[in-house]
């Protein structure tokens, strides 16, 4: 079946008062993006070819956020808060000059799949309509109902607070989520009222209008989990946990291995290749690449990107990493190389075969093929005012607790004894630089300076 043109709205207006924060509900983050970028990113996996965006009064943020993932978008401000169909209406001029189907989804449910709208649709049929998402709800109180008749047709949505006894014992229930096919639906829409419990103009009553100009109105299904929506922490704790099992599940079978998959966090555009394998305890934040055979040990952290250094992580062919080792937004850790634990690499770039073993710090800089960064290795890349670079030539072999004053250079084969600290001037390819202070051993100090001490107490006391 062709599809038509899409129009998505998503409604984003909801302050979310019970998630207690000065942040809009819908900026709140899951898998390393906002529920509102989550829901973008569906409409834009749905086929959508326009999009519209429904915010509250006085939310900037959220339309910053809008037009950071969809820049095209139409963004449409609800000023009162009367209701779904209220909210839909805020559209109005974008919804009367679109020709085709328009989908409304929510910018508080980011477990919706791309598949489960591309269902939704193929319900309208070939004719002009109306498609409802449902689910049956393990309970339903709280939710609206599909009233469905013998014949299996949708005859009506009824809310909660409104519904009957017998009504309240149906547990196919709404998500909310309702596809058009009409030119109709502004009118539609206008001729909603709000003769209800709580005063409000419920989309759901399109239903019935829809009935009474005899369009032929379906429904879909859907899992509970798929249309959870978020109000509160706990909920986003949840939708989280969820989000998390699907990922993991998808990267098993794609064919890494997870020994501990319940203690691995992925984020929304994590890249894992085949024959990796991940310890317990490993957490990976947005922008962050692994290739293949690459092996991440227990107890890292892959932070990818940043407000500053908008470069993620990437970790290359049959590299090791860890345990315990931190990668911030711009490592790039090369074929082979070798990351121990507690080494931190910020902005920098290993090539093949270097090695940063264990207790090192390496930031903003480039280091050669096959070179070794000895324990307690830092760059010193930062003044107090600005970032230095450090470059270390491939083949170098900087020792124990070095420190490297930025900007600076080790030419390749370069060593650089231990404890030395190298600033001022470059280290010479194939050279040692040893800086260091005279070694002074003064005999009998311990004793002396133990009894100096002894005496000084007495006399305080």
């Amino acid at each position: 079946m062709t599809m038509q043109p899409l129009l998505v709205v998503i409604l984003a207006a909801g302050k979310g008062t019970r998630m207690k924060s000065a942040m809009p509900k819908v900026l709140h983050p899951l898998a390393g993006r906002s529920l509102l970028g989550h829901a973008i990113a569906l409409s834009k996996d749905a086929g959508a070819t326009r999009l519209a965006v429904v915010v509250g009064p006085d939310m900037a943020q959220v339309e910053t956020e809008a037009r950071r993932h969809a820049p095209d978008a139409s963004i449409v401000v609800q000023h009162q808060q009367l209701g779904t169909a209220n909210a839909v209406l805020a559209a109005r001029e974008v919804i009367a000059s679109h020709s085709g189907d328009v989908c409304v989804l929510f910018a508080d449910t980011p477990l919706l799949t791309a598949g489960t709208v591309h269902h939704l649709r193929q319900s309208l049929g070939q004719a002009s309509g109306v498609a409802v998402l449902g689910f049956h709800a393990a309970d339903p109180t709280g939710y609206g109902r599909l009233l469905i008749d013998g014949a299996g047709s949708l005859l009506a949505i009824r809310e909660d607070r409104d519904a009957s006894a017998a009504e309240r014992k149906v547990t196919l229930c709404n998500s909310g989520v309702v596809a058009f096919r009409t030119p109709k639906l502004v009118s539609i829409l206008e001729r909603i009222g709000n003769a209800n419990a709580k005063q409000e103009y419920y989309l759901t009553d399109a239903i019935e209008i829809a009935r009474e100009q005899g369009l032929p109105v379906a429904a879909s299904t859907c899992t509970e989990d798929e249309v959870l929506g978020i109000n509160s922490r706990d909920q986003l704790a949840v939708a989280e946990a969820i989000w998390q099992r699907r990922a993991r599940l998808k990267v098993m079978r794609d064919g890494a291995t997870l020994i501990a998959p319940e203690t691995v966090w992925l984020s929304y555009d994590t890249v894992i290749g085949r024959d990796v394998v991940i310890e317990p305890n490993v957490i990976i934040g947005p922008g962050v690449v692994i290739e293949d055979d690459v092996t991440i040990k227990a107890n890292c952290h892959l932070q990818g990107i940043d407000r500053k250094v908008s470069t993620g992580v990437r970790v290359r062919k049959g590299a090791e990493i860890g345990p315990f080792a931190r990668l911030r937004p711009g490592a790039d850790i090369g074929v082979e190389a070798h990351i121990g634990n507690f080494v931190e690499i910020k902005n920098a770039t290993l090539e093949q075969g270097a090695k940063a073993s264990h207790l090192a710090y390496i930031g903003d800089a480039h280091v050669g093929a096959d070179a070794n960064i000895g324990a307690g290795t830092i760059t010193c890349n930062y003044d107090g005012f600005s970032k230095g670079h450090t470059e270390i030539g491939a083949g170098a072999f900087i020792g124990s607790n070095t420190a490297l004053v930025a900007p600076v250079a080790v030419g390749s084969g370069a060593y650089v004894g231990a404890g030395s600290v190298v600033s001022g001037r470059d280290v010479e390819a194939g050279a040692l630089s040893v800086v260091r202070g005279e070694r002074r051993d003064i005999p009998g100090w311990v004793a002396k300076s133990r009894a100096a001490m002894v005496k000084r107490s007495a006399e305080k006391k």
